[in-house]
């Protein structure tokens, strides 16, 4: 018998960013809970819209509504000017290999977000990607309003339309194609209860400090569907919520990249099902992805290595433990 549709979930926990416009509301209702807010951009080589992003941020939802704390880049040894651009338009920068340098580095943006939990100071954490080409301050506000206003949420998701771009200019729709190609046919095979979720992967999304420290990050592009299937494990189904941006424009990937960037989906989302006793894997997984690119001499192989790895909840490491207290007990 197949899994029911979550039409209950979805009807009450889908919202649009609309619904939380009012930003002075949003300023009362975390003046009330006594919250604070960080929002981190995970960076590599996004110089011609990082700026853009902060700016935005900073005089709608920091400087005009003290909406948001702390603006802070994790970045991942960007060479076109980002770091430059990100501190000229206000944010603090961090290099994600200089946090915790006593761990081994593994690098990508599974491990700049894990990592970004021991230098924010927020206890709300929105994450939004810095290569948005259509921003607008809706990005963020429309995450944290549910967090803030909507009860019993602890994690939301950003979901909207992604338009592609074509020979002959922009198709309104036609993006996230790692999402319907591989990410959406996971969920239906191994996890129907998820299948409402209309962005599984998308790059912004929000939680508290308690949720994000208590579980495991996957690093490179697996952590998007690993922090998801996590999260759900941890607070439920009804502790999450999505919001409708409308529009997403950004940097459209080739179909090579996507094709490496599932690879990473297709690892992590194997690894939890493992984990949770959904699937038995006999020896290790392989990890070196190999591609092909047609040349002169015919069809040159490609091999790259792609490895997911998981980092342990923050809460477990005796740093963040250590870090905790400090803040906690003051200077």
């Amino acid at each position: 018998m197949s899994a029911p549709f979550p039409g209950e979930w979805y009807e009450r926990r889908t919202y649009h960013h609309s619904r939380y416009a009012d930003l002075g509301m949003l300023v009362e209702a975390k003046r009330a809970r006594g919250l604070t807010v960080s929002v981190c951009l995970p960076t590599r080589n996004e110089a011609t819209t990082v700026g853009t992003v902060i700016g935005g941020i900073r005089r709608e939802l920091v400087q005009t509504f003290p909406v948001v704390d702390e603006i802070v880049v994790m970045d991942s040894l960007s060479t076109d000017g980002t770091v430059e651009a990100a501190r000229a338009a206000g944010a603090v920068v961090y290099q994600d290999r200089d946090v915790l340098p006593e761990v081994e580095p593994i690098g990508g943006k599974g491990d700049a977000l894990w990592k970004s939990l021991f230098v924010l100071s927020g206890d709300l954490i929105v994450f939004i990607d810095a290569d948005i080409r259509n921003f607008d301050p809706h990005f963020v506000y429309g995450l944290l309003g549910p967090l803030l206003v909507e009860e019993g949420v602890g994690y939301v998701k950003a979901l909207y339309e992604r338009p592609i771009a074509e020979r002959h200019g922009i198709a309104a729709t036609g993006g996230g194609r790692v999402t319907e190609l591989v990410a959406r046919p996971l969920l239906n095979l191994f996890f129907p209860e998820l299948v409402a979720i209309i962005q599984p992967l998308s790059g912004e999304y929000a939680g508290t400090r308690e949720v994000f420290e208590s579980v495991p990050f996957f690093t490179g592009y697996g952590v998007e569907i690993g922090l998801l299937l996590d999260v759900v494990d941890r607070i439920g189904l009804d502790g999450i919520a999505q919001v409708d941006m409308d529009v997403r424009i950004h940097r459209n990937q080739e179909v090579p990249e996507l094709s490496r960037m599932a690879f990473s989906v297709l690892q992590a989302a194997f690894l939890r099902l493992r984990s949770l006793g959904r699937m038995d894997l006999y020896g290790d997984m392989e990890r070196v992805f190999h591609q092909f690119v047609a040349g002169p001499a015919g069809y040159e192989p490609r091999a790259s290595l792609i490895e997911v790895r998981e980092r342990p909840p923050a809460i477990s490491v005796p740093e963040y433990r250590r870090r905790m207290r400090q803040e906690l007990s003051g200077p």
